[in-house]
């Protein structure tokens, strides 16, 4: 499967895989021969920690390059009356009577402690391309479904503020 990426973060993520690979990489060998000399490998926890932030920063480079080279770019456009990539939706969700608002995202950006929901999480497949006032079922899993009614769309715009996850 692709993810669903937008330009922007594609950009996001060459500035981020940039960073680490000429900052942050000489930085952590240089800590990695620095703890090194401490002696005693065997005991040597500053050396341990080390190398555990070398290979994490080396992975995030690995899963970035993976996610740009498998990519499909998708275009943030959309009609004036439906739900589109980045826009801010507020639906009333029957069963908890209550309103929620949440901002559809590309993977990359979505964060639910702060309601940016994917495009490709069941909530946001199931808004995307939707007008207000319809009925709109989340199938969560094959066993649980809720029904929302969509309230207000505010459009938005590829923010190169909204940050990676």
């Amino acid at each position: 499967m692709h993810n669903e990426l937008t330009e922007v973060d594609i950009k996001k993520m060459k500035e981020e895989i940039e960073y680490r690979t000429c900052v942050l990489r000489p930085e952590l060998l240089k800590e990695v021969v620095r703890t090194r000399a401490f002696g005693d490998l065997s005991e040597n926890a500053e050396y341990k920690i080390a190398k555990q932030e070398k290979n994490a920063n080396e992975r995030r480079i690995r899963f970035l390059t993976n996610m740009i080279n498998t990519a499909v770019i998708v275009k943030v456009e959309g009609d004036e009356n439906t739900v589109g990539l980045f826009d801010k939706v507020t639906v009333y969700v029957e069963e908890d009577d209550c309103e929620e608002e949440y901002m559809i995202v590309t993977t990359m950006r979505a964060e639910i402690f702060d309601n940016r929901i994917s495009n490709e999480s069941p909530a946001g497949k199931a808004l995307l391309g939707r007008k207000i006032g319809e009925r709109v079922t989340i199938q969560v899993n094959p066993s649980y479904s809720y029904d929302v009614i969509i309230r207000k769309i505010e459009k938005g715009t590829d923010d190169e503020n909204i940050e990676l996850r």
